[in-house]
């Protein structure tokens, strides 16, 4: 198993190869550190979220749920690069990371809230079932992480991404890819894919962090390490909503 692939960008070689070569003095990268981390990142995230769910849902402050999503999204997306760009940094940025898209999913989570009551704890507790039920799977070897299955959720992720990015350009430009997101049988089969192939990052994840653990990695990888299966964790509880909504509006 190389553990320098992953179709998680924040799981790359380059990265990989600075942090085996660099220097610790305060021990080796653990699983059970890892997952320590995650905790204190999904619990800074349900603090910003508890937050501006508050704000959204109290009237007088209900108008302002707009620029939160701003922030949250903006913010998020920053701190997401300089984490990539300066991993040694992740155990300051991945925390702030976690705030900003606290914030963010609080904020977005109310409007579906708002729109269908009781889909945001659907939406939260599918995406944690989906997330036990693969790391259930993988820890018993029903799901193995060969060299076809990483390449097979690389080429789909990047495929994903590509779409994002081409239907971002085209509606600054006026052009609605309604198919994309759209309520209809089609936005409803991409939506499923684009869940399922979410999903299956999160086996590349937990494969990259066992392996990463029995490697020797520095132990600052730690919160590299959970700040990159945050970020699979909150695209995935994203796609789920929006599926969620899907479904709920077809009703």
């Amino acid at each position: 198993m190389n553990i320098k692939s992953s179709s998680n960008p924040i799981f790359s070689k380059k990265v990989m190869d600075s942090f085996a070569y660099s220097q610790s003095t305060t021990g080796t990268m653990t699983v059970q550190g890892t997952i320590n981390k995650i905790a204190i990142m999904l619990l800074i995230v349900v603090l910003g979220a508890s937050f501006t769910w508050g704000k959204a849902m109290n009237p007088a402050t209900a108008s302002t749920v707009g620029i939160w999503i701003a922030v949250g999204g903006i913010g998020g997306f920053i701190l997401a690069l300089i984490t990539a760009f300066r991993k040694q940094s992740a155990h300051i940025t991945a925390p702030i990371y976690a705030v900003f898209e606290g914030l963010f999913l609080g904020a977005i989570s109310a409007l579906f809230e708002g729109m269908f009551p009781g889909l945001v704890m659907k939406a939260v507790l599918l995406t944690f079932a989906v997330m036990f039920a693969l790391l259930f799977l993988y820890k018993t070897g029903v799901i193995k992480v060969t060299q076809k299955f990483r390449a097979g959720v690389v080429a789909a992720t990047m495929g994903i991404a590509v779409a994002y990015f081409v239907t971002f350009i085209l509606n600054m430009f006026g052009v609605n890819v309604s198919f994309m997101h759209g309520g209809g049988t089609m936005g409803m089969i991409i939506s499923l894919v684009i869940v399922a192939v979410a999903a299956l990052n999160l086996v590349l994840d937990f494969d990259f962090i066992e392996q990463g653990a029995n490697s020797g990695l520095p132990k600052s990888f730690e919160w590299y390490g959970a700040f990159g299966l945050m970020v699979t964790l909150i695209w995935l509880y994203i796609e789920i909503l929006r599926l969620l909504a899907i479904f709920a509006n077809r009703d």
